[in-house]
């Protein structure tokens, strides 16, 4: 193409939320050139709707907390299948991450001493979440768009140009990651208003995109998540581990419509928020598993001590991991216990006055007062669990971020795997944004710099040319929205919050006959403002993501985490050790175990033996660890 408009970057950061931005921090203070590429407006990023908290064991609210603690309850929290190092990293590095936001800028809620106040989170063990009212996530984003500014203004000074070693292109999609000698060369896309397309030349590349939650019908992801970078990685010849663990956060808004799927963030029930079902019972309190039991109240009186003394008193079950609450509710709604429109009560109001409420979670407050005519301060709200956030991701090395497999590719926050495990603890994902996000630009920085030029070739321009002009050259093909809904409705009944080997089954064969279906798709008209267009290539997106999930739930046989098979239901120790990797050969998504690295003596002894016994084999007991 003789108009293609090319770039050349020493790093290439597709996404600009919270991990893209860190990543691109420290690439440019590295001394590197850097470009950030995000689908949508800049700012527009899905970290703004986390907005309880970001976990870090700084322990100014309860001195008891430090990094050993979060560790212990993130394992906890991922049933032992986090990847030991990435979890350790993120205990022993928030911290600090934290208080880099605060150099930067960032304009945390304080205590009474004036330290960064910390809140009470599902599966946190003390008041361990970092907030700004509830909107923490767009603090986060603010202070890193400031810190952008700040860099490029320096830039500016010394080099009469403020976006010479670092610039932001918004609303560009990119289709395909280039290899050239078995390496990453580059990125290739299109400006999602002209259609015109663009080149950009790179020695490394870092995958910061974010989630998979439009793959299905009830989410609280925005219509970015559409599962890109997941797509590009598998395409580029990287794994993804562990697909079947997706997160159905346990309190979306189930009605009115308005605001059906929006989360109400876990601090409502971290500020004392109980959950009822229609008859008017507090019905955490018959669901709280074993291996909690001695953690969780399990009754409404210790429980309510609990938010006034948390030394004498168990924690209340609103308060179990995610995945725990989602399928109480889940339970609840299917034993004819739900609300009429097929979820639970939350109800804050109870306990908190209306001027605390408004002070504690004015977001909250505000946004479905506004969109839903609720008033969190007067009723309760209508929730059950919507499709959140997606454990699996890129198998990546914990130390550099870089992708297994693929030299030059770096994935971080979201779209990578292997830290949360079988199930995240809310508040784990801003951090992990921050910790994740600056290895990934260290990582992508010693490469670009250990390696040189890798030109694109004009073959593997032509080529990625042919595929973005593909849809237009077809007539009477297939439609994307039909297919993504038909895909929605798939994935919704078959492979969401409770499934079975033989709808697993039913689930794949469907979505290989959209996927044999979708290579007809057509587009009309022009490529100028043609949501069409972007959704072929979304779709395409979608589809690895659904095949890969599907396939990887099939073959575990057992229930942990945010995956539940029905006929599996218990956890089986020996499943603990496998992750699940997903490859793609260009045709097909083909996953395979892998043995879960071991746990090393040092880290195996942080716990007691006999909380071990419930996830652990007895072989792995008396090895006591790897050495």
């Amino acid at each position: 193409m003789t108009n293609l408009e090319k770039h050349k970057y020493d790093v290439v950061v597709i996404g600009a939320g919270g991990a893209g931005l860190r990543a691109a921090v420290e690439a440019r203070e590295s001394g590197l050139s850097v470009a950030i590429i995000c689908k949508s407006l800049f700012g527009k990023a899905h970290t703004v709707m986390a907005e309880g908290g970001a976990a870090a064991s700084m322990g100014n609210v309860n001195s008891g907390d430090n990094w050993i603690v979060h560790f212990r309850d993130t394992m906890r929290g991922g049933k032992f299948l986090n990847h030991y190092r990435m979890a350790e990293l993120h205990a022993k590095e928030s911290p600090d991450r934290i208080w880099e936001l605060e150099v930067w800028g960032a304009l945390f809620d304080r205590t009474k001493e004036g330290k960064i106040s910390q809140r009470n989170f599902g599966g946190h063990e003390y008041p361990r979440l970092a907030h700004v009212g509830d909107r923490t996530g767009l603090e986060l984003i603010r202070t890193m768009q400031q810190r952008i500014v700040a860099l490029q203004q320096q830039d500016a000074r010394d080099h009469g140009n403020a976006e010479s070693h670092m610039k932001v292109f918004s609303e560009l999609t990119v289709t395909e990651i280039i290899k050239e000698n078995g390496k990453v060369a580059g990125v290739y896309g299109y400006w999602r208003e002209s259609g015109s397309e663009v080149l950009f030349d790179a020695k490394s590349v870092i995958i910061a995109t974010g989630g998979v939650g439009k793959t299905f019908k009830i989410t609280s992801n925005s219509w970015e998540g559409t599962g890109d970078g997941h797509a590009l990685a598998l395409k580029a010849g990287a794994n993804l581990v562990d697909m079947e663990f997706l997160q159905f956060h346990p309190t979306g808004m189930v009605w009115p419509p308005s605001v059906r799927g929006i989360l109400v963030t876990e601090s409502v029930r971290g500020e004392g928020g109980i959950l009822t079902n229609n008859v008017g019972e507090r019905f955490m309190f018959k669901y709280i598993p074993e291996v909690f039991k001695n953690i969780y109240a399990d009754n409404e009186a210790e429980a309510d001590r609990w938010y006034l003394d948390q030394d004498n008193n168990r924690r209340p079950p609103e308060l179990l991991p995610r995945d725990e609450v989602a399928r109480a509710i889940n339970s609840e709604v299917k034993a004819g216990r739900g609300t009429e429109h097929g979820g639970v009560f939350l109800d804050v109001s109870k306990r908190l006055s209306a001027e605390v409420i408004k002070k504690r979670l004015p977001s909250m407050w505000h946004q479905f007062y506004e969109l839903a005519g609720v008033d969190i301060t007067k009723e309760a709200m209508e929730v059950g669990p919507t499709c959140h956030y997606v454990m699996g991701g890129v198998e990546v090395e914990p130390d550099t971020a870089a992708a297994i497999g693929v030299p030059g590719l770096f994935a971080a926050g979201e779209v990578a795997g292997g830290m949360h495990g079988s199930n995240r603890l809310g508040g784990n994902s801003l951090s992990d944004l921050l910790v994740f996000g600056r290895r990934a630009g260290m990582g992508a920085s010693e490469y670009a710099k250990k390696n040189g030029e890798n030109p694109v070739s004009d073959a593997a321009i032509k080529a990625a040319a042919a595929r973005i002009e593909a849809p237009f050259s077809r007539t009477g093909g297939e439609n994307a929205y039909s297919l993504h809904a038909e895909l929605q409705e798939i994935t919704h009944n078959l492979v969401g919050i409770i499934r079975t080997g033989s709808e697993l089954q039913e689930a794949i064969e469907k979505i290989a006959a959209i996927r044999a279906r979708s290579a007809n798709i057509a587009v009309s008209g022009d490529r100028k403002f043609n949501p069409g267009f972007h959704l072929a290539f979304d779709l395409d997106n979608m589809l690895l993501v659904a095949e890969s999930t599907a396939k990887s739930a099939i073959l575990r046989e057992e229930s942990r985490g945010g995956h539940t098979r029905d006929d599996f239901p218990g956890m089986n120790n020996k499943w603990r050790q496998v992750n699940h990797i997903s490859s793609f050969d260009g045709n097909k998504v083909s996953v395979r175990a892998q043995a879960l690295p071991p746990i090393p003596k040092e880290l195996f002894d942080l716990f007691d033996v006999h909380e071990l016994e419930k996830y652990m084999t007895p072989e792995e007991i008396a090895k006591g660890g790897s050495n």
